[in-house]
């Protein structure tokens, strides 16, 4: 990890769950971390758990993925002050409860916008300042064992909605990315992390009580990008599927 020593990594979603996980460990691994989300003031809350002297390793930013303008605000800052991005992490996600069959439009049109096209803005921006400065960048996509399956186990009546759609696009589209950076003869590295169940906030509470001793841990996800980043600058970990042990759907 000496490469990253002092290199830029944009965190999205980075105020709760795998999102809060991975910047706390990328600044142990002595990132400059900026960490993007709505949620200005739960991003200032884990500034000041970082222990004292890592606490300047960590600038927070309001950044909604879903507003390109927002999007394009807070990475045009981040190149202004760091004067480029090294590493991104595509975190940020949006589910909703409900049905595809009833659900307002809105709600199914904001599912995508959130975890589709604000993952390809926020990668456009990351991949112009990589491949201008010709950099050995990486780019993370917070996928998930829903883009590669549809769960139906729990519960019974589906709720995933657009979120599996959204996330078997985040697996085509890492797959297009790697394409498109090989041909455009980078050395940009992209990785899919597909999670099973993880112990954040975004699971249904029904589902907690279900599956409660079956859950991931967000460092455990943290982990796995830190793994990814560490491989040698020949080698590129283009997918990774980590499910908590036991877990059966």
């Amino acid at each position: 990890m000496e490469r990253w020593l002092n290199k830029v990594a944009v965190v999205t979603g980075a105020s709760s769950g795998i999102g809060a996980a991975t910047t706390k460990n990328l600044i142990e691994a002595g990132f400059q971390v900026i960490g993007l989300a709505r949620r200005i003031d739960r991003l200032n809350e884990l500034k000041s758990q970082l222990p004292f002297d890592k606490r300047q390793q960590l600038t927070v930013s309001h950044c909604d993925v879903s507003c390109t303008a927002s999007v394009d605000g807070a990475f045009n800052e981040i190149l202004q002050k760091f004067g480029g991005i090294d590493v991104l992490i595509n975190n940020a996600g949006c589910l909703m409860g409900g049905q595809l069959c009833t659900m307002d439009i809105q709600d199914l049109e904001k599912i995508l916008q959130t975890n589709v096209m604000g993952v390809v803005r926020c990668t456009q921006i990351a991949f112009k300042s990589m491949k201008e400065r010709d950099v050995n960048g990486h780019i993370i996509m917070m996928n998930s064992i829903n883009g590669h399956k549809v769960l139906t186990a729990l519960p019974k009546l589906p709720m995933t909605n657009m979120y599996t759609p959204a996330k078997y696009a985040l697996t085509a589209i890492t797959d297009i990315y790697r394409q498109e950076f090989a041909a455009l003869k980078t050395k940009i590295k992209i990785t899919s992390i597909s999670p099973g169940l993880v112990d954040t906030e975004m699971v249904h509470e029904k589902v907690r009580q279900k599956h409660a001793n079956c859950m991931l841990d967000p460092d455990d996800v943290a982990h796995a990008i830190l793994y990814a980043l560490s491989t040698p600058m020949d080698v590129q970990v283009h997918e990774i599927m980590i499910r908590p042990l036991g877990e059966m759907f």
